[in-house]
């Protein structure tokens, strides 16, 4: 598997000769839809966007819809195509599709249950999300099972819990994704709102946000607003200069009405697009942009990341706080999500976790669960906490 860079400079060799550049998303539903419709209206004729899934029919007439929609706002200018029949519990079928369409990006923002969120089951059960990991990497590792089956090189971004998924695929010496979306990114924009009005900044852009934090952070202060009894690393800067602000005060206005239905994944598809323009940009017009994403470089919990289009390179931002730091405050974090490690190709839930599930469920949660355990560990899962809980 190439490094990110290296794939950053392929990708950019491409964009300067005027090659097209192929984008799969993989899983049409919510997210994938959103996307695919934010991508489409950049207007970019250099885009080829490919969707990929099982059902055909179903994903023509979302695509019907998006490509109409688009032409009504004089934006149809990048080529859709599908790719139907793709199986994502079969690691074969996720290969022919990679090898025939040769992206430059992948995104998978398929998920084994569709049409639930699993948050609205655990949150007010557990307090914790990480129970659900075994399913948000049951048909990612496929995917990057068949990515190094064909030498795939795209830009590869996950979209479900990749915190804890990107940094498993990693500690099985497996195939991993360079980006995760979505999770620390949702509670930047919330920051902006609260500094805009407390400082009259017009422009939301100008806000310089620098948050390293996982998925428990973004669920407890979006939803109760405080930190859960941790100081989070926080930055945020204006024209150059860091802000002062009280951060309980600030954490508190982040909580803020939001529906729960799948429009809430309006934000994880805007996270996939932000991580997609800003390499694009970056790369074109040789510029430095900062992202946040989870799970980058197979590490746990959510960073503020460096895309360097001078020199194609993506690092992670140290200029406020070292990678021992941010590791350590994201573990902090994501223990209270029920994930107390991951190493040696396993995942371990913390004790806590497992009593919470006994009490709450009356099942015996395993503690540790093995690499080759997932897809029974996920299945376990569905049958006695989400069926019954539906």
């Amino acid at each position: 598997m190439k490094s990110i860079n290296e794939k950053l400079s392929i990708l950019k060799k491409k964009l300067d000769g005027g090659e097209k550049i192929t984008i799969a998303i993989f899983g049409l539903g919510s997210v994938g839809c959103y996307l695919l419709d934010y991508l489409v209206s950049l207007a970019d004729p250099q885009l080829k966007l490919v969707v990929v899934g099982r059902n055909v029919e179903k994903m023509q007439q979302d695509v019907n819809i998006i490509r109409t929609a688009a032409t009504i706002r004089r934006q149809m200018r990048s080529e859709i195509v599908i790719e139907g029949n793709c199986d994502f519990k079969d690691v074969t079928s996720i290969e022919t599709v990679l090898r025939k369409v040769q992206p430059d990006f992948i995104v998978n923002s398929s998920r084994v249950y569709s049409g639930l969120k699993y948050g609205s089951i655990s949150w007010n059960n557990l307090r914790a999300y990480g129970i659900w990991t075994p399913l948000s990497i049951r048909f990612a590792k496929n995917i990057m099972e068949a990515y190094a089956q064909v030498g795939c090189q795209a830009i590869s971004i996950n979209t479900s819990y990749s915190d804890a998924v990107i940094p498993w695929l990693k500690s099985a010496g497996k195939s991993y994704f360079d980006f995760g979306s979505g999770n620390l990114n949702h509670l930047i924009p919330r920051m902006k709102f609260y500094i805009s009005k407390k400082y009259n900044i017009k422009n939301l852009n100008e806000i310089d946000v620098t948050l390293a934090v996982s998925h428990f952070h973004d669920v407890v202060i979006s939803k109760e607003g405080h930190p859960e009894g941790q100081d989070i690393l926080l930055n945020i800067k204006y024209q150059g200069k860091s802000l002062d602000f009280d951060k309980i005060e600030l954490l508190k206005a982040c909580s803020i009405a939001m529906p729960v239905d799948q429009k809430r994944n309006m934000m994880n598809a805007s996270s996939n697009f932000e991580i997609i323009n800003s390499i694009l940009i970056a790369l074109r017009e040789n510029k430095i942009i900062k992202i946040h994403t989870p799970g980058v470089d197979g590490e746990i919990g959510g960073y503020p990341v460096i895309i360097n289009g001078e020199n194609s390179t993506a690092s992670f931002d140290t200029s406020i706080w070292s990678l021992d730091d941010m590791r350590q405050a994201n573990r902090l974090s994501i223990y209270k999500d029920g994930i107390e490690d991951i190493s040696n190709g396993s995942l371990f839930y913390t004790k806590d976790l497992v009593t919470k599930v006994k009490n709450v469920f009356d099942l015996d949660l395993p503690q540790e669960v093995k690499f080759k355990e997932i897809n029974s560990v996920a299945q376990f899962i569905i049958k006695n906490i989400i069926e019954p809980n539906l």
